[in-house]
């Protein structure tokens, strides 16, 4: 098929691989725009631009989609299909229409549940115990359209990070069957209960706040690794808490249990850090963190 592939992070990479792989022909990659990044604060093509240029696709970047102009180019490709994942622009009508099989989109969450820009964090804070994907069908609502096929994985201890890559690979895979036999998944749609949606990640969410049960903080550190980390204050520096367990202790919320650095959390809970790391640091244990930044048991962290 000729498809227009239409993505922007890491997440979005390994879906455009496997269409080129399946044999496809990929006649461009929409992709965000490059933008500063690094100490130099140089433009860094996306990951998808950057896969797509080393694969010899044409690459396009406009700001919208909502010009005349911009929908003309994207119709004059004359895709049969458009594959959207994690794309970061709102598809306009005259671009859902353009291609003779419409636009597919794999969404990161077992639709209608998550809809929206954070569906894997989401997840993860809200303790659901599975996460998945599903080919959608696009159209004009935000994630409203009927699904094609879906899959479903274990949430467990799992980080973003780690749930991210499989959710990618899964997408990957789900996409390039449908692609093979359009006829054999037909669109099934969304049912009207179980709808939720996963508002974007505001940065403020990642502090940490001592006065919420340990599951909850737990779920929190897994949500936001590896970014934006969830983290803590002590003597006016910023710590990152990478990975924890939970277990059960009293004391006032926030404050160092003993020189493992248990910490008191909320409902008679604690939690014990893997993982955490300084600025400008790496991952280290507690005991390493401890050896050269000393948190006496007492400590009230905030």
């Amino acid at each position: 098929m000729r498809i227009v592939f239409m993505g922007t992070p890491e997440f979005s990479v390994p879906v455009l691989r496997a269409l080129a792989a399946a044999g496809h022909e990929i006649v461009a990659s929409y992709s965000q725009p490059p933008r500063p990044a690094g100490r130099g604060k140089g433009l860094h093509p996306t990951p998808v631009h950057a896969a797509a240029d080393a694969m010899g696709v044409p690459v396009r970047t406009p700001l919208t989609l909502r010009d005349s102009g911009a929908q003309a180019e994207f119709a004059a490709l004359a895709a049969d299909i458009a594959v959207v994942a994690a794309y970061g622009l709102i598809l306009p009508g005259p671009v859902l229409a353009a291609p003779r099989y419409g636009c597919l989109n794999v969404h990161a969450s077992l639709l209608p549940r998550w809809r929206g820009a954070a569906p894997i964090q989401r997840a993860i804070l809200a303790g659901d115990a599975t996460a998945g994907v599903c080919i959608m069908g696009m159209e004009a609502g935000l994630d409203t359209g009927p699904v094609l096929l879906r899959d479903a994985t274990p949430i467990g201890d799992k980080t973003a990070g780690a749930l991210t890559d499989e959710l990618s690979a899964m997408g990957a895979r789900l996409m390039v069957e449908v692609l093979g036999n359009l006829g054999a998944h037909p669109p099934v749609p969304q049912p009207d209960d179980g709808i939720t949606y996963a508002a974007k990640i505001d940065k403020a969410e990642a502090r940490i706040n001592w006065h919420l049960p340990a599951e909850q903080i737990e779920r929190q550190v897994r949500a936001f690794n590896p970014v934006p980390g969830a983290w803590f204050e002590l003597a006016g520096e910023r710590v990152k808490l990478l990975a924890a367990t939970v277990g059960d202790a009293i004391g006032a919320p926030g404050c160092v249990l003993d020189d493992a650095l248990t910490i008191a959390c909320g409902d008679g809970t604690a939690l014990r850090p893997a993982l955490l790391q300084r600025a400008g640091r790496g991952a280290m244990t507690p005991s390493d963190l401890l050896r050269g930044f000393p948190i006496p048991p007492g400590t009230l962290l905030d």
